[in-house]
Parts: C-alpha cells; sequence; structure tokens
C-alpha cells in the first residue's frame, strides 16, 4: 500500500513574535503520533563557525548561521516515513546537558524557525505558510524578558544584537516573505483564534490520512 504524503506546515515569524508559545500550545494539544514538531533552533552551527560583527559579538540571526542542508535532510526523511535523531542544541550553554532528540514520521508535520520561508528547498516542501507577526516594541520586550531574563544575559548584549542583529536580520530574511504567507497571525495581543484555526485544520488533515 502507497504510503500517504504528510501534511507539512511551516511556522515562522521575527524573533520576540510569539513562535514558540503558539507552537506550545498546539503541542499540548496533539501528541507525537499525530503532529511532529522539528525546529530550526536544532540546526544552528557550531559557535567557531558563527559570523563576528565589528564590536565582537558573533551573529546568531542570519540565514548562514543555520545548517540548513542537515535541516533539510531531516525534513525529507520524516515526509518519506523515517525517524530522525538528533542532539539537542543547548545555545552555547556548558552548564545544559543535551539530550538526543527523537523525531517521528506523523500526519502532521510542523516546521518552525526564523528561516523556514527564506530557505527555497524547505519553502517548496510547505503544504501551509503560517507567518506570526507581532509589533517591534512587543518583539524586543519578549526579547529582553527572555534572553536577560530566562538566559541571564547582559543587558547591553540583549540590546546590541537586537538592534544590530535581530532588526536588519528580520527586514532581510524575513519579512519579505510574510506576502508568501497563506495565513498572517497578528500576534500584538493574543493568537487564541489563529491557534483554534490551526489545531482544527490540523484535526482534519489527521482525519484524512
Amino acid at each position: 500500500m502507497r504510503r500517504t504524503k504528510p501534511y507539512l506546515i511551516g511556522i515562522t515569524g521575527g524573533s520576540g513574535s510569539g513562535k514558540t508559545r503558539f507552537i506550545r500550545e498546539l503541542r499540548k494539544a496533539f501528541d507525537e503520533d499525530t503532529l511532529c514538531i522539528i525546529s530550526q533552533d536544532e540546526y544552528y552551527l557550531p559557535r567557531d563557525m558563527q559570523v563576528w560583527d565589528d564590536a565582537g559579538y558573533q551573529n546568531f540571526d542570519l540565514p548562514q548561521s543555520i545548517d540548513h542542508k542537515a535541516f533539510l535532510n531531516d525534513i525529507q526523511s520524516l515526509v518519506e516515513g523515517q525517524p530522525v535523531e538528533k542532539q539537542q542544541y543547548v545555545f552555547n550553554n556548558p552548564k545544559a546537558e543535551a539530550q538526543t532528540l527523537i523525531f517521528k514520521p506523523a500526519p502532521v508535520i510542523l516546521v518552525e524557525g526564523l528561516f523556514v520561508f527564506y530557505f527555497e528547498a524547505i519553502r517548496k516542501l510547505l503544504d501551509l505558510k503560517v507567518f506570526i507577526d507581532a509589533e517591534d516594541v512587543i518583539k524586543l520586550k519578549r526579547r529582553i524578558i527572555r534572553d536577560a531574563g530566562e538566559r541571564n544575559y547582559p543587558m547591553d548584549d540583549v540590546l546590541h544584537r537586537y538592534e544590530f542583529h535581530v532588526l536588519p536580520s528580520y527586514r532581510s530574511f524575513i519579512e519579505p516573505f510574510k506576502r508568501k504567507a497563506d495565513i498572517v497571525v497578528n500576534n500584538h495581543t493574543n493568537y487564541a483564534r489563529a491557534l483554534d484555526v490551526i489545531s482544527a485544520l490540523i484535526q482534519v488533515k489527521c482525519a484524512e490520512k
């Protein structure tokens, strides 16, 4: 019997737009046999391969900071029904113990990350493209909470990276693809309605498989 191709959903948006929280809500609603979630965040190149800016900061907000070929290969493996094993990326935290992640094929595969629309080969695999949007001031606030509050990065570091890495990257490599999205989620306050729509679509696609 011929295997049915899974339905691929791509989710992108700027740093601080609310992608991670949105996806966590979807993860709560669907088990791994129904929904596979694979994130670009697990495919950063090693620290010594990252680009340095003129001020001496490594820039992790560029497409070339990602091993996009490995990311693409693993997505294709999942599409072909093969499980994927991957070492967790721990954001260069020497105190964190990296786990072995296992991604299992499922009727619906969610591919998320800053550059999933920018990488053409990945974008062409997607059946549905979702862009999560938010105002710049809201994204900056969320970035400060995450990086300064949760990851204990110095505030000067956070603000420098936002001004010279995050914003230029968003404008060059992420925002231009907003017009290619099938759904734009305006996450200035909340995303409940959009979450209901995507959840219902996943249920429908799973029922079809």
